[in-house]
């Protein structure tokens, strides 16, 4: 696994005449760490639906290493080395936790017992080994955001998207999380790009951050200076309780 470059130029999508997202461009570096900030409803996911290919934009381009991929269909996207998460945490009901994961593996290894082998792996790495044969919709919220998580590693992507995976959890678990995405990307140099409400987790995993708001970006920068940024206190970090 290694990191993939990132950059979106200009990008824009509309919705029955209502704008979305209008002009945003940012790129993240292959094996960097970046985050995507801003109120809700702010058109951050629908920035990842655009990297992702659940939506094709209406203006600009999504590149990853270079390579067009917007417009293409979410799988062709994923095999291109995209793995994104949920906001909404929903696992195939009815399977345990290892085979959630072992569906996702099996995207670029076939062979069941090697993608069963790699879904034990990727369970171990984030703490739930031990609850492999649970059925998956039985678990916890942070056990579930961390399933989803897995699911999306499964895929061995070289870029991956995060929604929100923080959401809901204990500072303890935030924690957690921050802990094992560090040292995902510190050895394997996988790409990441984050949208995260909780600000601890930016501002310790987060080189650069970008900030929307009604659509548009209003700032990009180091975590310092987007916590110092008034444009950004005003419309978004100013609303957050500290």
């Amino acid at each position: 696994m290694s990191g993939a470059h990132l950059e979106l130029a200009g990008i824009g999508k509309n919705f029955r005449g209502l704008r979305a997202v209008h002009d945003v461009s940012f790129a993240v570096p292959a094996g960097a760490i970046h985050a995507l900030i801003g109120p809700n409803g702010a058109g951050k996911t629908t920035i990842f639906n655009m990297i992702a290919g659940v939506y094709r934009p209406d203006a600009g381009q999504v590149s990853l290493d270079g390579k067009k991929i917007s417009g293409q269909r979410p799988d062709l996207v994923c095999d291109a080395g995209v793995g994104r998460t949920f906001q909404i945490v929903k696992p195939f009901k009815g399977l345990s936790v290892l085979e959630n994961v072992t569906v996702g593996a099996l995207h670029r290894r076939p062979n069941l017992t090697d993608a069963r082998a790699a879904a034990a792996d990727i369970l171990q790495g984030l703490g739930l080994h031990d609850r492999r044969n649970q059925a998956a919709e039985s678990l916890t919220l942070p056990d579930r955001k961390r399933l989803e998580v897995a699911r999306a590693l499964a895929t061995e992507p070289k870029l991956l998207l995060l929604d929100e995976v923080m959401a809901g959890l204990r500072p303890t678990e935030v924690d957690v999380m921050v802990a094992f995405l560090r040292d995902l990307n510190a050895r394997t140099g996988l790409t990441i790009l984050l949208i995260e409400h909780v600000m601890r987790a930016v501002m310790a995993l987060a080189a650069e951050v970008v900030v929307v708001s009604y659509g548009e970006k209003i700032a990009q920068g180091t975590p310092t200076e987007i916590a110092r940024n008034q444009a950004v206190l005003d419309v978004y970090l100013g609303e957050e309780e500290t």
